[in-house]
């Protein structure tokens, strides 16, 4: 059976997928799958084994030039490359119109979320067979139970993205190390670069070291503050995410925000501590079976805002953040090791 899957970004809703392939590739013999997705994340579908051809599409680019030459021939090609294939299967696991077109364009039964339950309504007019699944759910288990009711397999009870961390090699760090991932979209997200300070202080008088990463300049100069003056401290040269995937699958364990990698943590299964203060866990949150959520308290929180409605004066990171302090994030995480 082959089955087109179409979930094309963004990168945490592409790993919120991994674990409904996991799911259908040991439940339903000989299934193969084909992937749609944007072509910044055309890498992640094929490290599942289950997933023997990714269709890259450039909807992104392709948008803010609609009518340029250039980008009219590779449209034309990638939908030659979509309609080369009759599928057994097109599942839509996005739910938005943009989504809906595309599986329109495939050749196949075409099944998606009904309009009750598709983030954008109108797109489940695109699907021949659309599903009822309840929302209020974690991103997740929802992809789960789309899946097992279109391929009709039991689902299981266990949470596994299926992807083996050891097909990255081990870099070149000697002894133990935590990695920080400290860096993300809004200013509200961001866990005080304080905190990560004095963390690296408490991980390094630990015996362990310390590895940042960084994607752009902003990151870069907070890497570096926080690693200044500690030897144990390493600040990494800017890589892509294949690469960085070396250093997150052999860590012994990892801090994070609310970000994308964060999700790139749970799927390798490593021992991890993802910070939320303004922005909610519930719905789209990182879930995997050794990370752990740790979640202001504050009655404000969560206020989805790119600004501080409660700010204190002087206060460089909303006040939600305190519910999480540094020595709370150490001891959960040096109590799992």
């Amino acid at each position: 059976m082959k089955v087109l899957i179409v979930k094309t970004s963004s990168l945490g809703d592409v790993f919120h997928t991994l674990p409904a392939i996991e799911d259908a590739w040991r439940q339903v013999p000989g299934i193969e799958f084909h992937w749609l997705v944007e072509e910044a994340f055309a890498d992640i579908p094929s490290w599942h084994p289950a997933v023997t051809r990714v269709i890259p599409v450039a909807w992104r680019r392709w948008r803010k030039q609609l009518f340029n030459a250039e980008h009219r021939q590779q449209m034309a090609g990638f939908l030659r490359q979509l309609r080369e294939q009759h599928y057994d299967v097109v599942i839509d696991a996005q739910g938005l119109i943009k989504s809906a077109l595309f599986t329109r364009l495939a050749k196949g039964p075409r099944y998606g979320l009904n309009k009750h339950s598709c983030r954008e309504p109108l797109a489940a007019l695109a699907y021949q067979h659309p599903q009822p699944v309840a929302k209020g759910q974690h991103a997740i288990p929802r992809v789960r139970q789309l899946l097992s009711q279109v391929l009709e397999y039991t689902l299981p009870d266990e949470l596994s993205y299926g992807l083996d961390k050891h097909r990255w090699p081990r870099p070149a760090v000697d002894g133990d190390y935590w990695l920080f991932l400290h860096g993300t979209t809004w200013v509200t997200k961001l866990w005080p670069e304080v905190y990560w300070r004095q963390l690296a202080e408490q991980v390094i008088a630990s015996g362990r070291k310390v590895i940042l990463p960084w994607g752009n300049d902003e990151e870069k100069q907070r890497a570096e503050r926080i690693a200044q003056g500690l030897d144990a401290a390493e600040v990494l040269p800017k890589m892509g995410l294949d690469a960085l995937n070396a250093y997150l699958a052999h860590a012994q364990a990892v801090v994070g925000v609310d970000t994308g990698l964060s999700h790139v943590v749970a799927a390798l299964s490593v021992p991890a501590v993802a910070i939320y203060g303004a922005t909610d866990a519930k719905l789209t949150g990182v879930l995997g079976p050794q990370v752990t959520v740790m979640s202001s308290e504050r009655s404000c929180a969560p206020c989805l805002s790119k600004q501080c409605l409660q700010p204190d004066d002087g206060a460089v990171q909303p006040p939600c953040y305190r519910d999480v302090p540094p020595q709370r994030v150490f001891e959960h995480l040096n109590g799992q090791l």
